[in-house]
């Protein structure tokens, strides 16, 4: 039996209009809706007075104009930034020249990985960003009745970060975890091993809501989050099983492992299988000819 993920995907908002999701939380939606953002990225505003923006978005005059005039006479003090893909952290660059708030991630991107920072980036990241402010796992910035921990969760980038607001009992979770759909993970910046190693240590926090960048609230998380481990482990097996027919290559097996799944969306699949695969092959699972590469032939160690 296919793995049931409890997908929440029932949200109320309006384009261009900050509003309040929760107690001393807001957040505005930019109007860049897509099949990888859903109605569009989530901006979201801790604090009244002296705030904290996180994600501010793609470089979008009218959704950062419209966060502005949403915080009218209040202080930005702080913008952080879970990681650098082209939907979350362009925008602050503006964000910054109209506030001369500093900007806090992880690093530019690709500085998560082992290989230098923006090897072979792939086609989405914000190559760009630079944070005034660099945070590691378990840094704290606070401000006016807030605290906010940064938890390193690679797999969707390598310098993803989660937010953790202490009083709240809250998790910004961008797209490590999302209510909606599961996360892309495209080599080589993104790694499934990463990835599961980071799900799994959502397990062991005690947040008891995540607000993820794209899609409503996850009220019951830890439940979700198991469901994405079963879920990625269930298309481990799908592709493994497509290899003990014998060897294939990606292409071969997308349309078989994601049947009934818009064709549209096949290069992705792809880059998805691709992640599985290197994830296999780390463990010494399958092999590749002539070389682990997304063209390769695979087969069965």
């Amino acid at each position: 039996m296919a793995v049931q993920i409890p997908f929440r995907k029932d949200m109320s908002f309006e384009y261009g209009r900050l509003e309040t999701v929760a107690p001393g939380l807001r957040r505005i939606l930019a109007r860049n809706p897509s099949s990888f953002t859903f109605h569009g990225t989530g901006t979201y505003v801790v604090g009244e007075g002296k705030v904290a923006v996180i994600d501010p978005g793609p470089d979008d005059p009218a959704h950062i104009d419209a966060l502005l005039q949403g915080l009218a006479g209040e202080t930005v003090s702080h913008i952080l930034v879970t990681h650098t893909h082209t939907d979350h952290s362009p925008g602050a660059a503006p964000l910054k020249a109209a506030t001369g708030a500093p900007t806090y991630g992880y690093g530019p991107h690709g500085s998560g990985r082992r290989e230098a920072a923006g090897h072979q980036a792939v086609q989405g990241g914000d190559m760009d960003f630079v944070p005034d402010i660099r945070l590691e796992d378990g840094h704290v910035v606070a401000g006016e009745g807030w605290t906010i921990e940064a938890v390193h969760t690679p797999g969707h980038t390598s310098n993803h970060l989660c937010f953790s607001w202490r009083e709240a009992g809250v998790l910004f979770s961008g797209d490590h975890v999302m209510g909606w759909s599961t996360s892309v993970i495209m080599p080589p910046d993104g790694d499934m091993g990463d990835y599961m190693a980071s799900l799994a240590r959502l397990l062991e926090r005690d947040e008891r809501v995540f607000w993820p960048t794209h899609g409503p609230a996850i009220t019951e998380p830890h439940p979700h989050v198991r469901a994405f481990i079963a879920h990625r482990g269930e298309r481990e097996g799908q592709i493994v099983q497509q290899l003990a027919d014998g060897p294939a290559r990606i292409m071969d097996m997308v349309p078989v492992i994601y049947a009934g799944v818009d064709p549209g969306l096949f290069p992705a699949a792809a880059r998805s299988t691709f992640a599985h695969l290197l994830h296999l092959h780390d463990r010494g699972a399958v092999e590749a000819e002539p070389s682990a590469t997304i063209d390769a032939l695979w087969r069965l160690a």
